[in-house]
């Protein structure tokens, strides 16, 4: 059996149906080729100048600097050293740090100059605070390095009567979920002018958790979990200050934590209680973790 087509010049021809179908391969051979030939060049024209930049891990930077500007020394935090010398030596190039100070340690002068480059681009209040947020640091980072392991706070919301930001909230119901119940709070985080609190709650990740009703091996055991899910917590006693029973958490490494509340997870991380007294920390043994390092397990 045969059937009529026509060639590429227009002269009729009668193929096979064999013929036909190896015409057909050969023809779907070269469309092939010829996509080939018209992607190549388009893959060659990607821009691929961010291929080869060293990356920065937000992570390791924000928490050398909750902890670095509280040590009394130059010590550097474990796995933060790379990213905070890329960090430094950007803030040292446009004129912010002494080159003295490009050592790995997020301390108390890259803090203040991280700040002043925050305010250069217009930041204001808790978005100058010298904590590095992801905004401000990748556009730190433009044509010298990317950003990896991104910690956002995400949005404020109104949940249960204070106001929190999605991560905090998040943290709050994996920590009740390990508790089997449920947490109210008698203050939350972004709430200004409590002089008790001494500015830990202006920003986010700060909670205290209403302990009515609780025995004290209770509240032992919710600060126990809420340390597991990567807030630094204690139990507040009257003796301590002015107030009542309550306990105290600052979600650790929240980009929008105070400078108090920056404070206060930094000496979490370095065995102390958060108070002005300096103390050892009297709350429970856990494996200090941030939120996402629990996430990952």
């Amino acid at each position: 059996m045969s059937v009529r087509s026509d060639s590429a010049e227009g002269a009729p021809v009668a193929l096979t149906r064999r013929g036909l179908l190896t015409r057909a391969a050969a023809l779907t051979a070269v469309g092939a080729a010829a996509s080939l030939a018209v992607a190549q060049p388009a893959l060659a024209s990607q821009d691929t100048s961010t291929l080869d930049l060293p990356t920065v891990n937000m992570e390791a930077v924000l928490k050398a600097a909750q902890i670095d500007p509280r040590r009394p020394d130059t010590a550097l935090t474990p796995g933060s050293k790379e990213s905070v010398l890329l960090v430094e030596q950007a803030l040292a190039d446009r004129g912010l740090l002494a080159a003295q100070y490009v050592d790995g340690h997020f301390g108390t002068s890259t803090i203040t100059a991280y700040a002043a480059y925050q305010k250069s681009l217009g930041y204001t209040g808790l978005d100058a605070s010298g904590l590095p947020g992801p905004t401000s640091l990748a556009k730190l980072g433009a044509d010298r390095f990317t950003v990896t392991n991104v910690v956002s706070a995400g949005t404020r919301v109104s949940w249960r009567g204070v106001t929190v930001n999605t991560r905090t909230k998040a943290m709050v119901l994996a920590a009740e979920a390990l508790l089997g119940r449920t947490l109210s709070f008698t203050q939350g985080s972004y709430n200004t002018g409590v002089g008790a609190s001494a500015g830990t709650h202006d920003g986010g990740g700060a909670l205290d958790i209403n302990v009515s009703g609780m025995t004290s091996a209770t509240r032992v055991t919710v600060t126990e979990k809420l340390r597991r899910v990567g807030f630094a917590a204690w139990v507040r006693t009257p003796a301590q200050g002015d107030w009542g029973y309550h306990i105290h958490a600052i979600a650790i490494s929240d980009p929008d934590l105070s400078s108090g509340a920056q404070h206060q997870a930094g000496d979490y991380y370095l065995g102390l209680n958060g108070l002005a007294n300096k103390g050892k920390d009297d709350g429970p043994a856990v494996e200090k973790v941030t939120w996402e390092e629990y996430q990952r397990g």
